[in-house]
């Protein structure tokens, strides 16, 4: 293997262990389980066959997470945000969570439950989404609001 080629894949496969987690989580969150675990499969697979292009972009996990959401597009079926409905007695979260996430833009879920569910910095969810941080916050602050309204309860 040539020495650009080893390099290659050295600076992918660090790109890989930062950015995967990231790119998945958010790609779950707006997509739901199942979906946006294959478009995340998907977003690497072509950064890898791309990577001379995509190693280079000052903003790779961004066009990433664009790329999954055009992948996601052909795994589109009816589905909500937390996949399949588990069989269960007693729900971990409340019941009504799921379709007030539902409602909310896509932009203000994936900023919610990458900060709330995954405990995501305002950086990291401004870079996985190509957005500013102040719009992170902004959309955050909207998300929320949205679903106390919808769920009854005061901050």
């Amino acid at each position: 293997m040539a020495t650009t080629d080893t390099q290659a894949v050295d600076t992918f496969t660090e790109f890989f262990a930062i950015y995967e987690p990231r790119l998945r989580h958010a790609l779950i969150a707006r997509c739901g389980a199942e979906i946006g675990r294959e478009a995340t499969a998907d977003a690497l697979e072509y950064a890898w066959s791309h990577w001379d292009r995509v190693g280079s972009m000052a903003h790779p996990a961004a066009y990433l997470y664009r790329v999954g959401q055009s992948a996601s597009r052909r795994y589109r079926r009816p589905q909500g945000v937390a996949g399949e409905p588990q069989v269960a007695t007693t729900p971990w979260f409340e019941p009504a969570l799921e379709p007030a996430l539902a409602k909310l833009s896509d932009r203000q879920r994936v900023a919610v439950v990458l900060r709330h569910s995954f405990g995501y910095r305002f950086d990291e969810i401004a870079d996985v989404m190509g957005i500013s941080i102040s719009s992170v916050q902004k959309h955050i602050d909207r998300g929320l609001q949205k679903l106390r309204r919808r769920l009854e309860v005061s901050p």
